[in-house]
């Protein structure tokens, strides 16, 4: 039997984790990305490791209590099972630009069922393409309201109040929601991506080296982010003895200003 909890990832920078960077020209460095609505994800793996990492200065034993001991060359039967599982964090709320409009943070049915499933929320998913009567649009005629994006126009067809669909904690303008279709998020997710070219320069001189020419995509800040949590025991303190939240970093490039997130816990550890 485990108990429950769960964390909340809100990005305060670009949050990169998918291919590393090569010395490829023309390499794009893709992220990781679930397999059915091709929005991104942080593995179970990557999660895992930031917090077992920050864990391992400050206590060793803490660290394999409740990570497991990890196997030592020429001993026998040192590794043990990890108290503590993570599964992948997956998007509750994406931030979209849209021209002469305010952002806009997009979220679908599927996605939405994710973080109903692992937060234990009671209320009804709302149907696709609902949004709050606050959010700023464009008014077609008498009864209908539209959204402009960069590829084209999005009708908002139900007014529905989202706010038991934002985590706590999380900082965005509750009004500038929309929940669009299952089959839209896709498309929509690429647009919103921050992307970056980088090139390699030569040591001594400021001189692109060989031809090799990089471009990275990440999630944009102010993407938030839902990741369940099973236990074995409870007691597990990841921030200390006072704090539920913590300020993280995951992923790669974080040298130059890439995944700073903060986190915040829920639920019975």
């Amino acid at each position: 039997m485990y108990h429950k909890a769960y964390g909340i990832i809100e990005t305060l920078a670009p949050l990169h984790i998918g291919a590393s960077a090569g010395e490829e020209t023309g390499n794009l460095n893709l992220i990781f990305r679930d397999q059915f609505t091709q929005t991104g994800i942080i593995p179970g793996s990557s999660i895992r490791g930031r917090f077992r990492a920050d864990m391992r200065p400050n206590s060793k034993d803490n660290e394999r209590k409740w990570y497991g001991h990890e196997a030592i060359s020429g001993e026998e039967n040192k590794t043990t099972e990890a108290l503590i599982k993570f599964e992948y964090a997956s998007l509750v709320w994406l931030p979209v630009f849209c021209p002469g409009q305010p952002i806009v943070w997009i979220t679908c049915p599927r996605l939405l069922k994710r973080y109903k499933q692992i937060a234990s929320i009671s209320a009804e998913i709302p149907k696709p393409y609902s949004a709050p009567k606050a959010l700023q649009s464009r008014q077609v005629g008498t009864n209908h309201r539209v959204l402009f994006f960069n590829l084209g126009f999005i009708e908002i067809e139900h007014d529905d109040n989202l706010t038991d669909w934002i985590p706590s904690g999380t900082d965005f303008n509750r009004d500038n929601l929309l929940v669009v279709a299952d089959n839209d998020i896709a498309m929509l997710h690429d647009m919103a991506l921050y992307r970056q070219s980088r090139v390699k320069l030569a040591d001594s001189e400021k001189k692109v080296e060989g031809g090799a020419f990089f471009n990275v995509e990440a999630l944009p800040e102010g993407s938030v982010l839902v990741f369940p949590i099973a236990l074995k025991e409870t007691g597990w303190q990841p921030f200390g003895d006072s704090t539920e939240s913590q300020d993280l970093y995951f992923g790669g490039l974080e040298s130059i200003g890439f995944g700073h997130c903060r986190v915040k816990l829920a639920g019975d550890y």
